[in-house]
């Protein structure tokens, strides 16, 4: 098959898939054919497509889940602009614990409030479990074995990561906030006093609403403390190493 031939092929499927997809699901689509491509002509014809959308407004963009097209961040507050929902609103609370959880990974929801220096609510907890943003990874083996949170594909997805390693230093997240419009918004708060942010993901929508208490400080950037990652789900072991998952 021609490069030309197989680019449309991929095109064509990028475009009309929900989801990301992966070096390996693009090769599925050719398991009937008698002369298949391989996994470098797949790369081959992602790459001269990424050539091709370089000076458009859409982009083709690997993440942790594999390719999508998806608009660019410079166009993205005209095309915004379709849209007449405002952004749901999260609390200072909620995105300092996912900022901690993404940061210190794994780590427990006792770890959490030390950091944070006050309670994490089961409402923040519960929120980001069903978005699908953290997951429990395993148990830290101390009395009572607590679980242990980690970061999820769907997390880095959302926020248009590849992995772990892309993630801004925390001292960047004041000035991502300007530099990123469509992930963070500022936004005034609903009449309590509190401040919130109002949250996007790269793609332009809205997640749920979660109305959680009021937060502390940003924290400090920290390591993980030497949890027993053999007891981390497989997907998580690569995205810790900050390997790529989606060939």
């Amino acid at each position: 098959m021609k490069l030309a031939e197989l680019k449309n092929i991929v095109e064509a499927a990028l475009m009309a898939a929900d989801d990301p997809l992966s070096v390996n699901n693009l090769l599925a689509m050719f398991k009937a054919d008698p002369r298949p491509p391989d996994r470098d002509d797949i790369r081959q014809a992602l790459s001269a497509l990424q050539a091709d959308y370089a000076d458009r407004g859409v982009e083709l963009k690997e993440i942790a889940g594999g390719f999508r097209f998806q608009t660019r961040t410079e166009v993205a507050e005209w095309v915004n602009r379709l849209f007449d929902e405002k952004p749901q609103r999260y609390s200072q609370a909620l995105l300092e614990t996912l900022a901690i959880i993404a940061y210190r990974q794994p780590i427990t929801r006792a770890e959490i409030e030390d950091i944070r220096g006050v309670g994490v609510s089961a409402k923040i907890i519960r929120a980001l479990l069903e978005r699908e943003w953290i997951k429990a990874v395993g148990h830290r083996e101390t009395p009572g074995r607590p679980e242990l949170l980690a970061t999820t594909r769907q997390f880095l997805d959302y926020f248009n990561l590849k992995k772990l390693a892309e993630l801004p230093p925390l001292a960047d997240l004041a000035d991502l906030v300007q530099t990123e419009p469509d992930l963070f918004e500022q936004t005034d708060g609903d009449g309590d006093g509190d401040t919130v942010v109002a949250l996007r993901g790269a793609d332009g929508t809205a997640p749920d609403e979660d109305d959680g208490g009021p937060g502390m400080e940003p924290p400090e950037q920290a390591s993980a403390d030497g949890a027993d990652e053999s007891a981390l789900a497989e997907d998580n072991v690569v995205l810790f190493s900050g390997q790529s998952n989606t060939s």
